[in-house]
């Protein structure tokens, strides 16, 4: 894809994030994570993710994900001590995978060129890669749409804009 950027991620580790996305909310509230990892030339790896829950306790609480203000800086400690990055950041919807109002006001990382991942039925179907929703930020609270992920050679990939 010309001018683009991928953003890649093993089938395993693809799988083991959203088994806990799954696990953590209960096939009845949105769960997430931030994604890090590292940039190799053209393309970022997700290495890890840190779930929302385990540096807020109370970020899934009220069913939809709300994390409170302090909770980014153990995100950005982890970042800084392991030398990675937020790559992106998941989390699920009970239907679509569609942003809500409340995802396009309030991105998780307001800097231009974030990538969002929006997984639809609570994680239920980790690899209904056609389902994913995938959005880039743009800056002033505004996205474009970015294609579904596909898989190649055990890996997943999406291709964002650069």
């Amino acid at each position: 894809m010309e001018n683009s950027k991928s953003i890649k991620c093993s089938l395993w580790r693809w799988w083991c994030i959203c088994r806990q996305l799954k696990k953590r909310g209960h096939g009845t509230h949105e769960s997430g994570a931030f994604l890090l990892g590292k940039e190799t030339g053209s393309s970022k790896c997700i290495t890890s993710a840190v779930y929302y829950d385990d540096i807020d306790p109370k970020a899934l609480s009220t069913g939809i994900v709300r994390l409170r203000g302090g909770a980014t800086s153990e995100v950005w400690r982890i970042c800084r001590e392991n030398g990675l990055q937020v790559i992106a950041d998941v989390h699920t919807h009970p239907g679509g995978a569609g942003q809500s109002n409340s995802d396009k006001k309030h991105p998780m990382v307001s800097m231009d060129g974030h990538v969002a991942l929006i997984l639809p039925h609570f994680a239920e179907a980790p690899f209904t890669f056609s389902k994913v929703g995938v959005y880039r930020y743009c800056g002033a609270k505004t996205w474009s749409s970015c294609p579904s992920p596909k898989l190649r050679w055990f890996t997943v990939w999406f291709e964002v804009m650069s």
